[in-house]
């Protein structure tokens, strides 16, 4: 892998543009105290990842952005991108240049880039686990840390064989594993622990559900009794209208025949009165003549 150069924006003492290029040959950073050789240092670290403002030699990550000076001002932000070299595909990418690029604002937002793309600090992380490299590993052996890795414990300097061999990368990748199977795990403690809870509640629904069932299909069929019900009336009612239809209907008849003898018989009357009438005057004339006759 071919570090080829870093840029810096107000980081730290870079207030202005700096840019280092790492040209074949170059192995070191040399100059008097106060030049800023750590600076650089710390914004390599600081784009690999570092999280932790004391590894950058400050109290707060804002700490790392140009604070000014008597006759200049500090700034809003710092910026800081590392180019690498990828013709040789050692980072998983099809780009033969890969950018880092880490920025941080005095209000505490900051952004990652690859390529000018954002991205998540993981996906940088992830990145730079599959090329070797990274924040803590011996790729950057910052002022002092020679000593202290001769000096510390057998364990602690396994890290940095470990990363020198490129199996870092593995046991993070194992260690991640294995965080995401207890997340999981807890997930599915929690998801059981839900279930149980839903299924406690579930047992007067079901019960309740039964009875709604129940009752549905009792409405059912009482709304089909119902029905059968009207149409049996409304069916009974026709044929009582019908029965008692005919019966009207005979009745009628028998008024009209009724009526037909009564009529006959009213004009039999009338003729027997008229024919009465006749005799009756008949009979007077005779009267008359007799009283007539005798009186002679």
């Amino acid at each position: 892998m071919n570090f080829k150069k870093v840029e810096m924006v107000g980081f730290k003492s870079f207030a202005d543009l700096v840019k280092i290029n790492f040209d074949d040959g170059i192995t070191a950073i040399v100059g008097p105290n106060g030049c800023g050789k750590s600076n650089v240092s710390d914004s390599i670290r600081w784009v690999l990842g570092e999280q932790s403002s004391k590894m950058l030699r400050g109290s707060s990550m804002q700490d790392v952005i140009f604070k000014g000076t008597e006759k200049r001002k500090g700034l809003s932000f710092c910026e800081v991108s590392l180019f690498f070299d990828n013709s040789n595909k050692i980072f998983r990418s099809d780009y033969d240049e890969i950018v880092l690029t880490r920025k941080l604002y005095r209000s505490g937002d900051s952004e990652y880039l690859i390529n000018q793309q954002q991205c998540r600090l993981k996906d940088i992380v992830d990145m730079l686990h599959d090329s070797g490299i990274g924040k803590s590993g011996y790729s950057i052996i910052g002022q002092g840390k020679v000593d202290e890795i001769l000096n510390s414990k057998p364990l602690d300097r396994r890290a940095i064989f470990e990363e020198a061999a490129g199996i870092s990368k593995f046991k993070f990748k194992k260690v991640e594993a294995e965080r995401k199977l207890d997340r999981t795990q807890d997930n599915l403690t929690r998801i059981n622990d839900i279930l149980s809870e839903i299924d406690r509640q579930l047992r007067p629904l079901r019960n309740q559900s039964e009875v709604a069932k129940k009752y549905l299909d009792f409405k059912e069929k009482l709304k089909l009794q119902e029905v059968n019900a009207y149409i049996y009336q409304h069916d009974y009612a026709a044929a009582n209208k019908a029965e008692i239809q005919v019966k009207i209907d005979a009745i009628l008849e028998e008024m009209t025949l009724r009526q037909n003898k009564l009529d006959d018989t009213i004009s039999q009357y009338n003729q027997t009165f008229e024919e009465i009438n006749s005799i009756d005057n008949e009979l007077a004339q005779l009267n008359n003549l007799g009283l007539e006759l005798t009186g002679q």
